[in-house]
């Protein structure tokens, strides 16, 4: 998920802590309106989406509970266990358990995130009779984003044998241009989700978490509250986007620069990376992934390639320049490997992470781009295509098997 827009244009874009509740100050007079990203739900493909896949009720459940909430505590419970049961919902979709809900193939990404949006607009929009200030909204709905998107429900078992991945993923995005978008890096953080991956080194435990595509939420640093606890106790980690047309891309350099790609909110945001601390930011951090071994190793139908490119302001100069073998001396970052955009982002601020923790010689981790997950022949129109089709299926089902093979190959040449 990259902006590349020199290069590649727009197809090639690819916790823990519960909150502090509001000592009850004064209740907001009237409930905001839903925002761009929500006001999508009522498009005829998202409640397609939602009605194949059985998550058509999801909001009007949550409504119902929600409605029965007495005071602030009450729907804060509420809204901590449907936002749980939400994303074990749709893991537990994605890998074969319970019922399908209807004919949209389990490893489909969307209806997690179209019925997420319905459920935030619940929330949005409530006006409950005890009166809600607009510091209790906010809270609810941070407890509803983190809950929905596994960032409270990471668990790794005890044991000294069982290596420890972390592997993030994003929501779908570009939604103007095609409503009908999955992202595969979603779907892989479904797939791969509380699984265990055999390695020639022995088992590894997989948990993932989701992030939105909505500047803000980076600048209040989403991210970094939700992997922060596990970063010290993981033995590698992956953040993962749709990136290029018909490769993969282990990204070599993250730049600490925001391009400015409207997000799903179509708000566009220029500017340096914002993060605690900018005295002490670099302008650019790197992977330690095992990249050279995961690009010679056979991990699946896609070429994956060690990109080192990067766009930068050279030191001393004034004008953009495009470094095919990474930043030079003092240089300021323009786009990482990854672009420009929120692929790129995440990447920069998870590396700034580990390496601030002291991590960065014992810890590999690093971004990958999967390929740019398109329709089959016959349905890219945008207008006149279908939801779905095999063709789509089948590249989400490879892009996810890819990622899988590709995290162990990490795992294996990393220790």
């Amino acid at each position: 998920m990259t902006s590349l827009r020199v290069r590649i244009g727009i197809l090639g874009l690819a916790l823990l802590a519960a909150p502090v509740v509001p000592a009850s100050p004064a209740a907001a007079t009237t409930a905001p309106s839903p925002t761009v990203e929500e006001r999508r739900l009522d498009l005829a493909v998202p409640q397609e989406i939602l009605e194949r896949s059985g998550f058509d009720a999801v909001s009007r459940h949550f409504a119902r509970a929600l409605g029965s909430a007495r005071s602030y505590g009450e729907a804060r419970k509420v809204v901590v266990r449907q936002g749980s049961a939400l994303w074990k919902r749709a893991v537990d979709r994605a890998q074969g358990r319970g019922p399908a809900g209807g004919d949209l193939s389990r490893d489909d990404d969307r209806p997690l995130y179209w019925a997420r949006l319905g459920m935030t607009r619940e929330v949005r929009t409530w006006e409950p009779s005890f009166g809600l200030s607009d510091e209790q909204r906010m809270a609810l709905l941070d407890e509803l984003e983190r809950t929905s998107r596994g960032q409270t429900a990471v668990r790794y078992p005890a044991g000294e044998r069982l290596k420890r991945v972390l592997v993030t993923g994003f929501d779908p995005f570009t939604l103007d241009r095609d409503i009908r978008i999955s992202n595969p890096s979603g779907a892989s953080a479904l797939a791969l989700d509380g699984t265990v991956i055999a390695t020639a080194d022995g088992p590894a435990r997989v948990e993932t978490v989701v992030f939105p595509v909505r500047w803000q939420d980076f600048t209040d640093r989403t991210v970094e509250r939700a992997l922060r606890p596990y970063l010290k106790r993981v033995d590698l980690f992956t953040t993962v986007s749709q990136g290029r047309v018909g490769r993969f891309d282990v990204e070599r350099t993250n730049g600490a620069w925001r391009g400015g790609f409207a997000d799903n909110d179509n708000i566009g945001v220029t500017g340096t990376v914002p993060v605690a601390d900018p005295g002490s930011q670099p302008q650019w951090t790197t992977t330690t992934l095992p990249y050279k071994a995961i690009v010679d190793a056979d991990t699946g139908r896609f070429p994956v390639y060690d990109h080192t490119s990067v766009t930068e302001i050279p030191a001393g100069g004034t004008d953009p320049v495009v470094r095919p073998d990474g930043p030079t001396p003092g240089s300021t970052a323009r786009a990482g490997g990854g672009g420009d955009y929120l692929s790129n982002e995440i990447a920069y601020r998870v590396t700034l992470l580990r390496d601030r923790l002291g991590l960065h010689d014992v810890l590999p981790g690093g971004h990958v781009h999967t390929p740019v997950l398109q329709f089959g022949e016959g349905n890219t129109d945008p207008a006149t295509g279908t939801v779905t089709d095999p063709g789509f299926v089948r590249n989400r089902l490879d892009i996810i098997a890819q990622v899988r093979a590709i995290l162990v190959v990490a795992v294996e040449k990393a220790t």
